[in-house]
């Protein structure tokens, strides 16, 4: 928002005047140019190339939910980025993973972050997780315009709910379309991949250790299928994104905690290559 101050060292008054505690509206009333929807695209003569992400899983257990993803971005064919960032932090007690066209994907997660913070300042409390969840559904319904133009983003939603006081996944199709999943969630190319192993290894009763374990066992598993995915690089000591979100609130786990858990599926691997013929949990 443009605005030359300098002058008379105040605030323009847009910032000084009672509004709506969504920053989303705010930004949409004093400079709607600024919102990734509004944005003019110029004509089109082909498919858009462009970095995208994939594959992020999520899994609950009594204690919270984890939600994780691998660090894998292509671009047609060729592998653009190997560590990739596709999991942050949304707020304290939730956080989002992105699938889809990279550039949008984490501009929307920047968009989102602030417009849970502005709602905090201007409210004085947090979201509830449900309004959070149907604040991310506005924004991807949004960019619904580029992803028509093949440029989606579908992120993976999860977070601590202090109301109900358990963890909760939600997961969105490019039309914003919320559902609420229970148990275990998978978005991107390697999403069905994922989900097998989700389904075959899932438990209710999962302790954090083990939720850990499934969830990178099931991007393990997306990665031997799917192309798009990337698997645990020993080599390179690329690991995939781990956090885990309680009542405690968010935490992402250390490099060295997450090549831990690797290894350990690693060495497994090696002696059942086509993976585990008995329960790995």
């Amino acid at each position: 928002m443009e605005a030359n101050t300098r002058s008379i060292g105040r605030l323009p008054a847009a910032f000084l005047t009672p509004g709506s505690s969504s920053f989303m509206d705010f930004l949409g009333a004093h400079s709607p140019d600024l919102l990734p929807g509004n944005r003019q695209l110029p004509p089109l003569k082909g498919a858009v190339e462009a970095p995208h992400g994939t594959t992020i899983v999520a899994a609950s257990f009594p204690g919270g939910v984890v939600l994780a993803g691998d660090r894998r971005a292509t671009m047609g064919n060729v592998i653009a980025q190997r560590d990739i960032e596709k999991v942050f932090p949304a707020d304290e007690y939730s956080a989002v993973g992105i699938a889809g066209t990279a550039g949008l994907a984490v501009e929307m997660v920047k968009l989102f972050q602030l417009e849970l913070e502005h709602f905090e300042k201007v409210e004085g409390v947090q979201l509830s997780l449900e309004g959070k969840a149907n604040r991310l559904s506005t924004m991807i319904r949004s960019n619904l315009g580029m992803a028509m133009q093949g440029l989606a983003v579908v992120p993976l939603f999860a977070g601590w709910d202090v109301d109900r006081n358990k963890g909760r996944i939600f997961s969105y199709d490019v039309t914003g379309g919320r559902s609420e999943e229970h148990g275990f969630a998978a978005t991107g190319s390697g999403s069905v991949f994922a989900r097998g192993a989700l389904k075959k290894l899932f438990r209710e009763d999962l302790t954090e250790d083990q939720a850990t374990t499934l969830v990178v066992q099931a991007l393990y598993d997306a990665a031997d299928d799917d192309s798009a995915t990337g698997g645990p690089d020993l080599a390179r000591r690329i690991y995939p994104i781990v956090t885990v979100i309680t009542d405690e609130g968010f935490r992402r786990l250390t490099d060295a905690q997450c090549a831990e858990v690797v290894r350990a599926i690693h060495e497994r691997r090696l002696q059942e290559p086509d993976g585990p013929r008995a329960a790995l949990l």
